[in-house]
């Protein structure tokens, strides 16, 4: 896509939505909750809102993930399976949604987007516990791959909700949750990016744009990370995500 079609104004704002999309979701999750709201805002196609998500997320994930194999907060081996369930489920999503069609998801995503937004302002705070490394049934084999699957179909809210299955079902420290979903989060993105890629479903110059805000979030996300008030976050998170989709809502209307 063009970028002469779109105002200098619209690209700071994705850029530095991006950037704190970046910041938050390696904190807490749900960075898509800002960066889908403001893609569509912008007048990109929804299909292709999902596909350039999925593009400048993963470079967001992917610093965070990289950054806490670097400072031994992650074992390849203890993750590599669950990694690898993430991605076949994610590419599973990304290749159905392909076929849904776009007026569909028009009226879709903000819902989507509003339903999850209410489940973050209602479900009750994850409770801190032990840290437990073992392999857990349900965590490893259902909730992995069907938030996976989810991320590929639509995404916002999915590193949120592997943090939140972390907790429940492998009963991780809040802050351990967060840690490890941070590389199933990457894998989930890059798999979706690839199946939206192969159908050519990605505004490039755009998701560039935010991936460079991603990258400066997520590398200052990633160091505060052990500092992070979540309750306040993710207060923040929902409010400007509703705020982007009233105002993405209201310019539907004018048309």
């Amino acid at each position: 896509m063009d970028l002469a079609n779109y105002s200098f104004e619209i690209l700071i704002f994705l850029f530095i939505v991006g950037m704190v999309a970046g910041f938050l979701d390696t904190l807490v999750g749900g960075g898509g909750l800002l960066a889908v709201p403001a893609l569509l805002l912008s007048g990109i196609p929804p299909v292709y809102v999902l596909g350039t998500n999925k593009f400048q997320g993963s470079m967001g994930t992917g610093i965070a993930t990289v950054l806490l194999f670097r400072k031994k907060k992650l074992d390849w081996n203890a993750i590599k399976y669950l990694m690898l369930a993430s991605f076949i489920g994610s590419v599973i999503g990304g290749v159905v949604v392909q076929f849904i069609d776009t007026k569909v998801l028009s009226f879709v995503i903000p819902i989507v987007l509003v339903l999850i937004a209410i489940y973050f302002i209602i479900s009750p705070k994850p409770k801190v516990g032990p840290q437990n490394l073992v392999s857990n049934r349900g965590f490893d084999k259902y909730a992995v791959p069907s938030i996976g699957f989810y991320d590929g179909m639509f995404g916002p809210g999915a590193g949120s909700f592997f943090v939140m299955a972390g907790v429940m079902l492998k009963k991780l420290e809040i802050i351990q949750a967060t840690i490890l979903a941070k590389p199933l989060n990457f894998a989930s993105n890059i798999a979706g990016f690839i199946v939206f890629f192969s159908f050519g479903h990605i505004a490039f110059l755009i998701g560039l744009i935010m991936m460079l805000g991603q990258l400066i979030g997520s590398f200052f996300g990633t160091h505060y990370l052990l500092k992070a008030n979540p309750k306040v976050i993710r207060f923040l998170v929902v409010f400007m995500s509703l705020s982007m989709l009233a105002r993405y809502i209201y310019s539907l209307g004018s048309y």
